[in-house]
């Protein structure tokens, strides 16, 4: 595509040049520049990009987007915001390719990673083609490949959908965190159905207040679509259940439904079961009422498949498909994962990382649990510091032994996490064991017969993040290890 052509796109835009250059690719990393690629200059959190436009001329960029005036002899654009600018590049150089998709947006503090699984496996068993992005990977039909954040840059949001339409994807469902909606980065997706799972405090170190966090989420809402289109319905799918739910609505003008258990919505959970193996419970929707028998457990996991099912409905999947792959779904890696190694007890592995998500399900293992419940637990570092007090308080309220240990702390030191953490608990019984290995090493050492030990924080990651390092770490295998050493 020549360089006039994708600048026409913009509407506010400062030219710098005469040549009218090929652009073959368009890079935000200027390590990633080829031979007439188009340069955008991001000016990030650590580093500015424009400090690397003489780098990208170098390599071959034709010419360079950017904020300010660069001194290079390639043409360079520049527009008061590259990265509204990107989203808007990005679309039209992949050619605007979540048009052609079937797209659903997961937003939410927790369950997004679940709720997107669910969704995809129903749209499976429906035999449709699919594509995911989330925190754990980016899937394009069966091929996977790791991803930096939950939800991408723009730029490569409308790559991956290139990628999907090409390999004849028909269906994307995606996790929508709330600073890709601050930043922009969803700019440019044609959403068909936007689904909101719950929101409790989270990421206030980049929000600051719950107001904003809240405000941030509805975003997805708002840019659903203004217009009303028969014959291509947008569709917002809400917990009814949240009382943020109540703004959402306000701020969408896309067809509403909604899912809940307590409060009347149209897709419901009655008469919910629970053991340490699974749940049953009655679905009633529009079209139908049938009794769901699933392997996943607990309170949330039931908001999560409701959230699936009132999506996939909204897609036209039919409830019989829909049942078959619920009552085939076997979880997702790090949510609430069993370990079982042959123990007498049992070990759980969860990506808990909030006081509400922590809450959840340490609720969930007392109602099943007949022994003690231990809960080894720690927080991040660089992240929201309100929330250290309230996950050591709920550790102590709702288990028998809470381990205090290190998470990813990051550039910060682990023991002042500690000291976060421990300031909300003082006189309450617990331990703090530094080293999240030998944290969980001692709960597998002392637990018998009978007893519970919830992993929490960090679920399907494979790494420790300490200072500069990335270490490998899974609380899976450590605990498995753990178990092995044991007998």
């Amino acid at each position: 595509m020549k360089l006039n052509e994708l600048l026409t796109y913009l509407h506010e835009k400062s030219l710098e040049f005469k040549d009218n250059p090929t652009i073959t690719s368009i890079e935000m990393d200027s390590r990633e520049v080829k031979e007439g690629s188009l340069f955008i200059c991001i000016n990030g959190y650590t580093v500015d990009g424009h400090d690397f436009a003489k780098k990208a001329e170098e390599s071959g960029a034709a010419a360079i987007l950017a904020e300010r005036q660069l001194n290079v002899e390639i043409p360079v654009i520049i527009v008061k915001d590259t990265k509204r600018a990107m989203a808007v590049l990005a679309d039209i150089f992949y050619g605007q390719p979540t048009h052609d998709l079937h797209l659903i947006g997961v937003t939410g503090t927790n369950g997004k990673t679940t709720t997107t699984h669910i969704i995809e496996k129903i749209l499976n068993e429906a035999n449709k083609k699919t594509g995911l992005i989330g925190t754990m990977y980016i899937k394009i039909a069966e091929e996977q490949r790791d991803v930096k954040n939950t939800t991408p840059e723009s730029l490569t949001l409308q790559k991956t959908f290139r990628e999907m339409r090409d390999k004849d994807v028909s269906h994307a469902v995606m996790e929508v965190s709330s600073h890709a909606l601050h930043l922009g980065r969803i700019h440019g997706c044609d959403f068909d159905v936007a689904v909101f799972t719950n929101l409790t405090q989270d990421h206030l170190d980049y929000h600051q207040t719950m107001e904003a966090y809240k405000h941030a989420k509805g975003l997805l809402f708002a840019q659903l679509g203004n217009r009303f289109d028969h014959n291509h319905v947008k569709i917002a799918v809400l917990n009814e259940d949240e009382e943020a739910s109540e703004e959402y609505k306000k701020m969408t003008s896309a067809k509403i439904i909604t899912y809940g258990i307590e409060k009347n919505a149209d897709v419901m959970a009655k008469s919910i079961k629970m053991t340490s193996k699974g749940t049953e419970f009655s679905l009633i929707t529009p079209v139908g009422t049938k009794t769901v028998t699933m392997n996943m457990v607990g309170k949330f996991s039931v908001y999560n498949v409701l959230a699936a099912v009132t999506a996939c409905l909204a897609s036209s999947i039919d409830l019989d498909t829909i049942m078959k792959a619920i009552e085939d779904m076997e979880g997702v890696r790090g949510r609430f994962e069993l370990v079982d190694g042959g123990q007498e007890f049992t070990v759980i592995v969860d990506y808990a990382h909030t006081s509400d998500s922590l809450e959840n399900v340490l609720k969930t293992i007392k109602q099943f649990a007949e022994g003690r419940i231990f809960c080894v637990v720690g927080c991040g570092g660089d992240r929201d510091k309100t929330k250290r007090p309230l996950m050591a308080k709920i550790a102590t309220t709702y288990s028998d032994q809470p381990i205090f240990t290190a998470d990813n702390p990051r550039s910060e030191d682990p023991q002042e996490i500690l000291r976060d953490m421990e300031a909300g608990v003082a006189g309450e019984q617990y331990l703090t064991i530094p080293d999240r290995k030998d944290a969980i090493f001692y709960a597998v050492k002392n637990a018998t017969k009978g007893d519970v030990i919830l992993i929490a924080g960090k679920g399907h990651e494979t790494y420790q993040l300490i200072g500069n390092e990335v270490l490998d770490f899974d609380d899976k295998a450590v605990a498995l290890e753990a178990i092995n050493q044991g007998r």
